[in-house]
């Protein structure tokens, strides 16, 4: 959805085994546009209406130093949407093929929610490919006792007729974008913008996007982050939103020390949701560079 991109970013595109997967990269002016930068690359969260737009206000901070690439993964936004069960290997594969396509790796990620708790897996798994990981509120849903696929949204999504009838009326149009986003993902509404709506809308409404939806919103793609994050290796940093709904700031403390080795630093966000990334982009910029400036 290259409507809701920074200014001298464009679109490019590589074949996964999935199908076309768009990413956005800078361009043009006033971008100095070096292959031979290092590679950052921005993952969006697994949620009704979520693109690369999610970190769109952060990743223009980044691209005089980083070549920049932020991609629909499959399954959301002007990537393609096979009509097909996604799990999380799905995931494991498309993320390796994008950075073994687009990058010289290893690479640094930022990720966030359940995308950010697929990396950690596919980071122990290919400790090759990732430089360092920058993470928003990774989890995989089910730690610590959780069952994500007990809620009643969860069982609702996985009853045949009425889960596509769930999406139409929670997901694919605007009043019910605009509710969850104000309800679920941000502390703050006067922080909402029209344009986060009408992106995160034009993301739901793609043709099948309801596939790759209803497997998140099912659970078909959570785990227990907490069974796997002892073995991974790749220097980290976690940023928590302390008002996050999904799962809390203290969740991400005691994942992280489980692996204090590996986790280098955890940076609450007070007074922001789930997505502090979007919602106080510059505080999420301000964090990210220090990191980086330490290490």
């Amino acid at each position: 959805m290259l409507q809701f991109q920074p200014i001298g970013f464009g679109q490019r595109d590589i074949e996964t085994s999935l199908g076309a997967m768009v990413y956005y990269t800078p361009v043009a002016t006033p971008w100095d546009v070096d292959e031979q930068r290092p590679t950052m690359i921005f993952l969006h969260s697994l949620g009704g209406g979520s693109s690369a737009y999610e970190w769109s206000k952060v990743y223009p901070a980044f691209a005089s130093d980083y070549r920049v690439i932020a991609p629909d993964l499959i399954g959301w936004g002007q990537s393609d949407h096979p009509a097909k069960e996604y799990r999380p290997e799905a995931y494991f594969t498309v993320i390796t093929e994008l950075i073994e396509q687009s990058a010289s790796a290893p690479v640094i990620v930022c990720a966030s929610s359940l995308t950010a708790g697929l990396v950690i897996r596919l980071a122990i798994q290919r400790p090759d490919l990732f430089q360092r990981l920058l993470l928003v509120s990774p989890s995989g849903y089910n730690e610590f006792g959780l069952d994500y696929g007990r809620n009643i949204a969860a069982q609702l999504a996985g009853t045949p007729v009425i889960d596509r009838l769930l999406y139409t009326l929670g997901a694919a149009n605007e009043l019910a974008v605009r509710n969850f986003l104000q309800q679920f993902l941000f502390a703050e509404r006067s922080r909402l913008t029209n344009e986060i709506v009408e992106a995160y809308l034009a993301s739901a409404l793609q043709p099948n996007a309801e596939y790759a939806a209803l497997a998140s919103l099912r659970g078909d793609l959570c785990f227990d982050l907490s069974l796997y994050i002892d073995r991974l290796k790749t220097p980290t940093a976690f940023f928590w939103g302390e008002a996050a709904r999904f799962s809390s700031v203290e969740i991400g403390k005691r994942l992280g020390q489980i692996n204090p080795t590996a986790i280098e630093a955890l940076y609450a966000i007070a007074n922001t949701g789930v997505l502090p990334h979007l919602e106080t982009p510059e505080v999420v910029i301000g964090l990210m560079w220090s990191y980086l400036y330490k290490m």
